[in-house]
């Protein structure tokens, strides 16, 4: 004790706090709990869920991704969370790296976990009548579904990149004519607009991940990718665009209280949550059924020794348990 009290004294000129630090999205409210235990499970995509966190895709196609995967899968299973795939497209047709996605065996039964293909690609298979080939992986790999990720913005940046010929929008509605199975829409860095947002939460989704502008934004990443220094000193700005989290989630808040023909309902918020108070405030702030995703982070931690992913993911649910036990968000 007498070290600690040393530790006080000796600290506490070098600890003040400015008022300008204040997180001012909720009220400490220290008397009306004890120290939390543990987390309640909820149901997400029908499933129950340990705590309310999502591995959001983030790689496929790498010589890395086998361990990532596993990894990720391992930390998802020992800790109840769910999981989005990265682009599956290498495995589309060609089973060579098939064991790096398939992690079905490890993640277990009970938690939620999907595989991933691009916008253009769905198109394509749409096009020549392939779409059986999705749920061809889908089966395979035994996921519950398909996660599409949309991203016009970072194809258009990509020297190598696809083009659609129809809309995101109308090539959703088509595939969702032939899809026997759950289906997440989501973006990739960018986020998406008002109008967006209507056009899927109208439609029979298990769920739309937002992918906001705050986080990796693979437009930049292209255009940082791209050899010609003239079209990228032109269009940097571009790069720029985009809506954030919380924005994304204004807008969903909205069209849940104005609108009648709403079908999807529950939401994955990521983008641009660097931190679980991030993740937290957003995800008691929804009026619908939501978790938050992580790509980024959860990457930089999965790459090489099991053990430091398991520590950041016990420091995510240690400072989650505190937020819920003792935090309220401020209206």
């Amino acid at each position: 004790m007498e070290d600690r009290k040393r530790d006080h004294i000796n600290l506490a000129l070098e600890s003040q706090t400015l008022k300008d630090e204040l997180d001012r999205r909720f009220w400490y409210e220290p008397l009306l709990s004890a120290h939390p235990k543990e987390l309640d499970s909820s149901r997400f995509l029908g499933k129950r869920l340990r705590v309310p966190l999502w591995v959001s895709s983030m790689t496929g196609g790498t010589q890395l991704a086998g361990t990532i995967n596993r990894n990720l899968a391992r930390a998802c299973r020992e800790f109840g969370f769910g999981m989005g795939l990265g682009s599956c497209r290498s495995i589309l047709k060609d089973s060579a790296h098939f064991a790096d996605f398939d992690m079905r065996e490890i993640i277990g039964d009970d938690l939620p976990f999907y595989a991933n293909l691009g916008i253009s690609q769905v198109e394509e298979l749409l096009e020549s009548n392939q779409t059986k080939m999705v749920g061809d992986l889908v089966k395979k790999l035994r996921a519950d579904g398909l996660i599409i990720h949309v991203n016009p913005l970072q194809e258009w940046f990509q020297p190598e990149g696809d083009r659609l010929k129809k809309s995101p929008i109308y090539i959703i509605q088509k595939f969702l004519e032939h899809a026997q199975y759950p289906v997440i829409v989501k973006e990739v860095g960018q986020g998406m607009g008002p109008q967006s947002i209507l056009q899927l939460m109208k439609l029979p989704l298990a769920a739309i991940e937002f992918g906001a502008f705050g986080g990796t934004n693979f437009a930049r990443v292209e255009m940082m990718r791209n050899p010609d220094h003239n079209f990228t000193e032109l269009f940097t700005s571009l790069t720029n665009v985009g809506v954030d989290a919380g924005d994304m989630l204004d807008a969903v808040n909205h069209y849940v209280s104005t609108e009648k023909d709403l079908l999807c309902k529950e939401i994955i918020i990521s983008g641009g949550i660097h931190n679980f108070l991030d993740g937290y405030y957003l995800i008691k702030k929804s009026k619908l059924p939501a978790v938050y995703g992580q790509a980024s982070s959860f990457l930089k931690h999965s790459r090489g020794d099991y053990e430091q992913l398991k520590q950041y993911v016990q420091n995510q649910i240690k400072g989650l348990e505190m937020a819920f036990a003792y935090l309220q968000i401020r209206k």
